[in-house]
């Protein structure tokens, strides 16, 4: 597919006047798919595509993420997920996205030490949780203080793409990463009405998440070592996805010039969805209702039936066809947690694994591809920790925070304009407003 970029692709449009021609070039990338670049179409044809949902549409480029939904194959700037999450930690993978190579020793020490340095948050900020009431959705309370951030970091109106240079979006890139799990910990406290905790500059990025969540003045609060490994593994393997709606989101906001902080809080909100980030506490609430292994046929009976809303939450994938490379790993990390904390014995989990075997024996989910995918464990293993089901939206956004702004900072520094989708227009044609009727008691 290499001489794909050289093909011009002509159609002969009839329904146009004179059936006129429009000649589209191709688009290639490293790996397939290839694609056609219809920029110039609606100038040619005075056509435009039509994609609800973006399914055949490539809103950008990007060197960041490829996914092969086909083969079940997810690389981060050429490396496989499933290598990244067994032998790097997430800050290795947040500066492969941000800056394209694996970091040496040196330079990964001094970003773990930027890290901690900016993970504190101006004192300011705690006077905004006592604007929420204590049982907001931590989503909500996550949104709001992040876009807050943008008042006390960088100028507010600067225009991201001519007036910041290189040097500052990568600040403003590091103090995002460090700063989310301080943002987010904080959440999850006020909440249950618990002192905030400063973060550690003793403790790895993942320890310090658990350290501030977890521990209490006064008291020593010692790390699990596997408990944290694990919770950097379930951080790495959420941390970029390609072009679904956060990211798209957050590139979309960026593209009209407004600071990072407004872009990844525009990218929380996307995710803050039942279809998008909180698909793994929508599998528990699914576990919940289904109660015991005994009454797992009747539930999937009802997933059979077209007539029944019933589905089954945390298989399947829109993009991923075969299987969700995550999902093996989630699995895998969810039987060490378990094993570790000696919850062996969960009902989550029984119930779990015999959904997940009937699914993968039974010819209907077989043949409609629903394997298992990321979301089906991880909520398992948050619950296991400790963690309630409103907070895992919240640390899937903790963990993406540094794909968003490897894809904005790789949006900004490409040249590309704001973005504006066009639309087909259905409403009324032309018409004019009818004269009003003589008002009584209206004097002219």
């Amino acid at each position: 597919m290499a001489d794909f970029p050289q093909k011009t692709l002509e159609w002969q449009l009839r329904s146009t006047p004179g059936g006129m021609a429009v000649r589209l070039p191709g688009r290639s990338g490293t790996l397939p798919p290839q694609g056609i670049d219809m920029r110039t179409l609606h100038r040619q044809s005075g056509l435009v595509s039509f994609d609800p949902g973006f399914g055949s549409t490539a809103s950008c480029e990007s060197a960041l993420t490829y996914i092969d939904g086909e083969r079940g194959e997810l690389l981060h700037r050429g490396y496989p997920v499933e290598q990244l999450c067994q032998h790097k930690t997430y800050p290795e993978v947040a500066w492969l996205l941000l800056h394209g190579e694996l970091p040496d020793a040196a330079t990964l020490d001094r970003f773990n030490s930027d890290l901690s340095r900016e993970a504190f948050l101006h004192e300011q900020v705690r006077n905004f949780f006592n604007g929420f009431r204590r049982d907001s959705h931590p989503m909500a309370m996550l949104c709001g203080t992040l876009a807050a951030l943008s008042s006390f970091h960088g100028d507010q109106t600067a225009d991201q793409r001519h007036r910041v240079t290189a040097e500052e979006r990568d600040l403003r890139a590091l103090q995002l990463i460090a700063k989310m799990p301080t943002l987010a910990a904080w959440a999850y406290r006020y909440g249950r009405g618990l002192p905030l905790i400063y973060p550690s500059a003793e403790l790895p990025y993942a320890g310090n998440m658990l350290h501030m969540l977890f521990s209490m003045p006064g008291r020593e609060w010692k790390p699990n070592p596997v408990l944290v490994r694990a919770f950097d593994r379930i951080m790495t393997l959420h941390i970029d996805h390609g072009q679904n709606v956060s990211t798209s989101t957050v590139r979309m906001a960026g593209s009209s010039g407004v600071n990072p902080f407004a872009c990844v809080a525009a990218g929380v909100a996307a995710l803050w969805g039942p279809a998008h980030g909180g698909a793994n506490e929508a599998v528990l609430d699914m576990l919940d209702e289904i109660g015991t292994v005994e009454r797992i046929p009747a539930y999937m009976a009802r997933v059979r039936d077209r007539a029944d809303p019933t589905r089954l939450m945390g298989f399947g994938h829109r993009i991923y066809r075969s299987k969700d490379p995550r999902a093996a790993l989630m699995r895998a990390i969810c039987h060490e947690v378990l094993d570790e904390l000696g919850a062996r014995n969960d009902p989550h989990l029984a119930l779990a694994m015999e959904l997940e075997r009937i699914a993968l024996e039974d010819d209907y989910f077989v043949n409609r591809k629903l394997y298992p995918n990321v979301d089906f464990y991880s909520g398992i293993i948050l619950r296991a920790m400790g963690i309630p089901s409103s907070m895992f939206t919240v640390f899937f956004a903790v963990a993406r925070t540094a794909g968003w702004v490897a894809q904005w900072k790789e949006m900004v520094e490409s040249g590309a304009g704001i973005a504006r989708p066009r639309q087909i227009y259905t409403g009324p044609a032309r018409r004019d407003v009818p004269p009003s009727a003589p008002r009584t008691g209206v004097q002219s």
